[in-house]
């Protein structure tokens, strides 16, 4: 009998090639990316490829020197991240455990935004209750916060 994969295994295999060809080592970074640098800045930016340097050295730890990401911004939010590109570099690093960005480049182009959501019907706070108070004893806070959104995410769209 076959076991069934998840999606999320079947989805890295179709598209990491084409991500390992723009440098990303999966497609982490573009579902994560709102979380990563915030929804505020994942609404004006966006990720294109990390370009790694051309003589490949390694630190102490056999780490690649950092590369550039490179990032898609739209004109007029674009000399706010470049103030803000320290950040986002730190933030990245931080999200993969190791200084594998050293260094920003923006393209100002128009982003490339998925289909809209329609909109979410109003949460009954009862529901919301419920959903609180079972992420409530998870100690780890980035857990019970993603858990936390998805009990919200689920009892919004009203399945059982």
């Amino acid at each position: 009998m076959a076991r069934v994969k998840p999606l999320s295994e079947l989805i890295e295999d179709c598209i990491g090639p084409a991500f390992a060809a723009q440098g990303f080592a999966s497609s982490d970074i573009l579902a994560a990316w709102p979380d990563i640098v915030g929804a505020r800045l994942a609404g004006a930016c966006q990720p294109v490829k990390l370009e790694w340097p051309r003589r490949a050295r390694r630190d102490a730890e056999g780490r690649p020197e950092p590369g550039t990401l490179v990032i898609r911004v739209e004109g007029a939010f674009a000399l706010e991240l470049q103030h803000l590109a320290p950040i986002v570099i730190q933030r990245v690093n931080a999200h993969y455990g190791w200084a594998c960005v050293g260094k920003i480049a923006m393209r100002q182009d128009r982003l490339h935004r998925a289909a809209r959501r329609p909109p979410q019907r109003p949460l009954d706070p009862a529901r919301r209750g419920e959903v609180a108070l079972a992420v409530s004893r998870i100690e780890e806070e980035p857990l019970r916060e993603a858990l936390d959104r998805l009990g919200i995410a689920v009892v919004a769209t009203g399945a059982p």
